[in-house]
């Protein structure tokens, strides 16, 4: 039966799916992965989804009590504490099955029966329009090179009723990303979008002219700017850089909203459709910038006001808009995704400019300037009650990079006499772009002849202790052997798990090593009152 399409229209750039956060894309990937090359069927993609929801990853409306009671103590989007049974996924599959329950109306995807078929469709969709992953029903499920790095930068394991996920590889995630916004067009075969433009290139052509004028100060685009970028119809970078000139002759910088929504919706579009004016203003530009993000190429400048090229990523993006900015259209579905999946070795045989740990330690004191002790301790306090930020910046990054960041500020912010050198990935600001590869410590911190290195974690319950303790431990002793024996760790997550304390205790007495966990609300306290990050006498186990 042929597939029913609607017409293609011109449309914002909108990336978001039933996956909102685009953390999780690594770990439905990870799961996905698991049936490679398998021939998808409307009875495959019931076990698919019971993957998911074993490890709490996806929580539909209707769950069992014996369900409900193992995922209460973790929030949906969280992996669980403990892993649901083979009954009880199969028990929220039919619960939640409109074939089998008349009175759940399921929604219908173009090629996808209705109910479970179709949300499989809405949650790998954008993955298949990236190049990550192929499928049809009838047809084999295919992992593209690209799609293979993202679902192996992480690692999830279910063992008995324990889950286990540890991310092993962040480099391969933004590897997988920049390699597909290199590439994406609107106007492809898996979208019915007229807008032709690939928008990271756009984005990239439209900074460097912005930063080429002299009157702006070379600090990149408006955020408030952005919507035009998100609407704009075609790849003429020219075109959109006078009209962004313009603005910036009639408005200035602070743009009245309706203003925007009228260049938007009447000017570029033409006024055939109306939009929400926070999705124009806010919601569709902060999509967009969290992706953009992902890349590695994008910085903030002026406290989050404006989107501006990483420079450490100059050579890097030299060739990107040599490569791609020409691209061929492609009308067949197969032909794109073979274009969009292959990974490009030579430009990830570019290097990013290395930032030295003096120059590290720079850009966090400024960092340090920036944010007070009252805003770190607000944002600590929100990560761990798992709230999101509403700052400006800090609510782009993802929560294990934003505790990472947080935790290294709230130590130099309090105790500035420490040698503070995290290990993350950073922009030319300092800010993190990455968490630190899963070889090495968080932090390393240094206080006259002693050293300090700091681990931190969003994960709590038992992946927390089956996950976090003896790589800490590892960690620990390389420290040790490349600095000075008189090292300690400190342990920082949510909550500290009570059979993580058991663990903390044995690793003391079994080698001596000491390790000081903290939950985040407790840490915050310590460096309230504390002269010293080091402490001889450990009171924490």
């Amino acid at each position: 039966m042929a597939i029913r399409r609607r017409e293609a229209e011109y449309k914002p750039l909108l990336y978001t799916t039933t996956i909102r956060n685009p953390e999780r894309y690594k770990d439905f990937m990870c799961l996905l992965y698991k049936f490679n090359g398998q021939v998808l069927t409307n009875e495959l993609i019931g076990e698919i989804e019971r993957e998911f929801f074993k490890v709490g990853l996806y929580r539909p409306m209707r769950l069992p009590q014996s369900a409900k009671e193992k995922l209460k103590s973790t929030k949906t989007g969280e992996f669980s504490d403990i892993a649901l049974s083979d009954q009880e996924t199969l028990d929220i599959l039919n619960m939640n099955d409109p074939l089998m329950n008349p009175e759940i109306k399921g929604h219908k995807e173009a090629g996808f029966d209705r109910g479970w078929p179709s949300r499989f469709q809405t949650q790998f969709s954008l993955m298949k329009t990236l190049g990550f992953v192929h499928y049809n029903i009838g047809e084999e499920i295919k992992f593209s090179e690209t799609g293979y790095y993202l679902a192996h930068s992480v690692k999830i394991k279910v063992k008995g009723d324990i889950i286990s996920r540890e991310i092993i590889h962040p480099e391969y995630e933004q590897m997988a990303f920049l390699q597909s916004f290199c590439k994406q067009q609107r106007c492809n075969p898996f979208i019915r979008e007229l807008n032709d433009n690939i928008p990271l290139i756009l984005l990239l052509k439209v900074i460097r002219r912005i930063n080429n004028n002299t009157l702006y100060g070379n600090c990149g685009i408006s955020y408030k700017e952005l919507p035009l970028l998100i609407f704009w119809k075609d790849n003429n970078d020219e075109a959109l850089y006078n009209r962004i000139v313009q603005l910036r002759k009639d408005y200035g910088y602070n743009v009245p909203d309706e203003i925007i929504e009228e260049i938007c919706v009447d000017e570029i579009l033409g006024g055939f459709k109306s939009f929400k004016l926070k999705s124009i203003v806010s919601e569709y530009p902060d999509e967009f910038v969290r992706k953009m993000r992902m890349t590695g190429l994008i910085s903030f400048r002026g406290g989050g006001r404006f989107i501006d090229i990483n420079h450490n990523e100059d050579e890097k993006i030299d060739y990107i808009l040599k490569t791609y900015s020409q691209y061929k259209k492609h009308n067949n579905e197969i032909e794109y995704f073979n274009y969009m999946s292959s990974i490009d070795k030579k430009l990830f045989s570019i290097e990013t400019t290395k930032v030295t740990p003096k120059q590290t330690e720079t850009l966090l004191k400024k960092w340090v300037d920036y944010y007070s002790w009252d805003t770190i301790k607000t944002e600590l306090c929100n990560l761990a009650e798992r709230k999101s930020s509403k700052d400006n910046i800090l609510k782009f990054l993802a929560a294990p990079v934003r505790l990472e960041f947080l935790t290294a500020l709230a130590i130099k912010s309090k105790l500035s006499e420490v040698k503070v050198i995290p290990n993350y990935t950073c922009d030319d600001e300092g800010l993190p772009t990455s968490t630190a590869g899963g070889k090495i410590g968080d932090i390393e911190c240094f206080e006259h002849s002693n050293g300090i290195l700091v681990e931190v974690t969003m994960a709590e319950g038992r992946t927390q202790t089956s996950m976090e303790v003896w790589p800490i431990e590892r960690h620990l002793e390389a420290f040790k052997e490349k600095h000075t024996e008189n090292s300690q760790c400190i342990f920082i997550a949510p909550t500290i798990f009570h059979d993580t304390m058991r663990q903390i205790k044995f690793v003391k007495m079994d080698t001596g090593n000491i390790i000081r966990p903290y939950p985040i609300n407790d840490f915050i306290d310590f460096l309230d009152q504390a002269t010293y990050l080091y402490q001889k006498n450990d009171c924490r186990i």
